[in-house]
């Protein structure tokens, strides 16, 4: 065991010191600190005038044709809480433009009001890209265009109210291991980030053993190695290593994250929050997304380790990991897909493929109340496949960290397992 734990520690050790890792780790850190507070950084931005030129958006000049429009419009914005104050001006459209290309407004609103009473309005602004305060505006005109239409129908505020009620819509499903729209609308985003994390880790940290092998024989260091350590005690101890360096990685970007959360000053069941569902995380989701995050890796990071001990330049590893990569993209696009309909046949059916499993039966898993014994079946079956992977695996290993010269592609496993019998 000592050997097993020397180059455990050496795997470890020497891929956390390096620069590149350590540079990643920064970025990321900072990165989520960044997005978790990005609202408020914003925000203050604005605040300050720093990318507009201290020229409030909120504050929007009116030209109010029809005299009578600007006040009830003023009033319903009041009632969404949407921030937005009007001011009437008596200014013409062109020194209103001249204004805004001066930066000296935002935007304009022009309003007319027809002969049949309908509300004409137009909205100027520097450029098409907001959105946001247009459509609070259409929406308060909406609401004012029909209590002015409800006025000359001689409606009152009880016939208006039944007019425009809406309809009560329930949907339901039968099926035991549904969830209602609110349930998933609130997994939804939570799965989605986590299959992201699975399939970035796996991909990764994979192609980082197989680099490591790769480098190893590429600077002979690999026979040195191999004289002293068994070739199979040597690929199990990088795989364990580098995972072991992964997990402590992600769990940094998790504590980070939640650090980055307390800090922010918006609730986690509002705004961009409640897309991801970070107020209601389930602790059993949380255990299936490490569980199926480890037993992904390490079957990943076993056919990584196959594949890099057939190259001796680190040029080839990408050009032989192909096969590998592939299955995880198919992976999560399968994952990704199904969040939209986590009960398609083809999402359980690929939720029992090994190489598909730790990310559609997550998937499965955190959409559905699926009964324990399909999780524990998937995770039954990565384990045989981690097994029958690890021992086959070996059997390449040990004589394809021995191979030197140009790979013939995944021609040479039949050479690795013959030279490893000798």
């Amino acid at each position: 065991m000592r050997d097993f734990w020397t180059i455990f520690k050496q795997s470890f050790w020497t891929k956390a010191k390096t620069k590149s890792f350590v540079i990643t780790t920064l970025i990321v850190v900072a990165g989520i600190f960044l997005m978790a507070n990005l609202s408020s950084i914003i925000s203050k931005v604005q605040d300050v005038g720093v990318f507009g030129g201290g020229v409030d958006d909120h504050t929007i000049l009116v030209v109010d044709k029809s005299g009578s429009i600007v006040t009830q419009l003023q009033r319903q914005l009041d009632m969404s809480d949407s921030g937005i104050t009007l001011k009437v001006t008596t200014n013409s459209n062109d020194e209103l433009e001249k204004q805004i290309t001066d930066k000296e407004i935002a935007s304009f609103l022009v309003l007319v009001l027809s002969d049949k009473d309908t509300i004409q309005a137009s909205y100027i602004s520097e450029n098409a890209n907001t959105f946001e305060i247009p459509m609070s505006i259409r929406e308060a005109l909406q609401s004012v265009q029909t209590n002015i239409k409800a006025n000359s129908l001689e409606l009152t505020e009880e016939e208006v109210t039944q007019l425009f009620s809406p309809i009560q819509f329930e949907q339901t499903a039968v099926s035991a291991s549904s969830k209602t729209e609110e349930e998933l609308s609130e997994a939804r985003g939570l799965v989605y980030v986590l299959i992201f994390v699975i399939y970035f880790a796996v991909f990764y940290y994979s192609n980082m053993i197989a680099m490591e092998v790769a480098t190893e024989k590429s600077s002979r260091v690999m026979e040195i190695i191999i004289s002293s350590v068994s070739p199979v005690k040597h690929m199990f101890a990088k795989i364990a290593g580098v995972g072991t360096l992964g997990l402590l990685q992600i769990s940094l970007f998790g504590l980070v994250g939640f650090a980055a959360l307390q800090t922010t000053s918006s609730d986690l069941s509002s705004g961009v929050f409640s897309f991801f569902g970070f107020a209601n995380v389930s602790i059993s989701t949380m255990i299936y997304s490490i569980v199926f995050f480890i037993l992904g890796y390490f079957l990943y990071a076993t056919l990584a380790a196959l594949l890099g001990s057939l190259v001796s330049r680190t040029e080839d590893v990408q050009q032989i990991l192909l096969p590998m990569t592939f299955l995880i993209i198919i992976a999560s696009f399968v994952a990704f897909s199904g969040l939209g309909n986590p009960q398609a046949t083809y999402v359980q059916i690929a939720s029992y493929f090994p190489f598909f499993t730790p990310l559609v039966m997550f998937l499965r898993v955190g959409m559905l109340d699926l009964p324990v014994w399909e999780p524990v079946l998937g995770i039954g079956i990565l384990l045989v496949t981690i097994f029958i992977l690890g021992w086959f695996g070996s059997r390449v290993y040990r004589g394809g960290v021995l191979m030197y010269g140009a790979s013939q592609s995944l021609k040479d496993i039949k050479a690795a397992i013959q030279l490893g019998k000798k």
